[in-house]
């Protein structure tokens, strides 16, 4: 079963189409990094940045050296079981420990796709006493319809499309990747 997926992996690299460089990628990090500066550089309060696990750890790693502010760090873990489209459920599997009541906080995660558990995310930090939520995201999906939250500050825009890299995976391969590669959806198999 292993080499099953390891070779399905390798597979779906093979027919995909690079769209953004390692390069790219980058410097969409440092853009991310330069408008949290301007923000927080003369802040008296210093902020908690919550990365969302797992696919947020690139990012986060990426993007935290480069930040020139005091802040504290932790993450969150979210799961949605159910049916998607009915919205399905979300799961807290890691809360946060910091205390974030009165605090601003910056969530940082991979994609805004849909944008479900990122608007819970969201609702769940205010009900908890959050000052402010600043919602970070490396990569927004232009899905082509509104979504129910909007992410405040944003590394790349890409297309609707199933992509991978830079902590963005499939069937949990290739969240590795230094740039961002579009998948064949008709390389996909159908989720059982």
């Amino acid at each position: 079963m292993q080499d099953f997926h390891h070779n399905r992996a390798r597979a779906l690299l093979q027919n995909a189409e690079e769209i953004f460089s390692k390069e790219a990628v980058q410097d969409a990090v440092r853009s991310v990094a330069d408008t949290l500066n301007s923000r927080f550089a003369n802040e008296e309060e210093f902020p908690l940045v919550l990365g969302v696990m797992g696919g947020a750890v690139v990012f986060t790693g990426s993007l935290l050296p480069q930040l020139a502010f005091p802040l504290e760090f932790d993450y969150i873990h979210v799961t949605r079981y159910g049916d998607e489209d009915r919205g399905g459920e979300v799961v807290w599997k890691v809360i946060p420990r910091q205390n974030v009541a009165g605090r601003t906080i910056i969530v940082v995660d991979d994609i805004l796709d849909e944008g479900e558990t990122l608007a819970h995310v969201k609702q769940r930090l205010l009900d908890m006493g959050a000052k402010d939520v600043i919602i970070t995201v490396f990569a927004d999906k232009d899905i082509g319809k509104r979504k129910p939250v909007k992410a405040d500050i944003v590394g790349l825009t890409i297309p609707n499309k199933f992509v991978v890299g830079f902590g963005m995976d499939v069937y949990g391969y290739w969240r590795n990747l230094p740039g961002l590669w579009a998948i064949r959806t008709e390389d996909l198999s159908p989720q059982s």
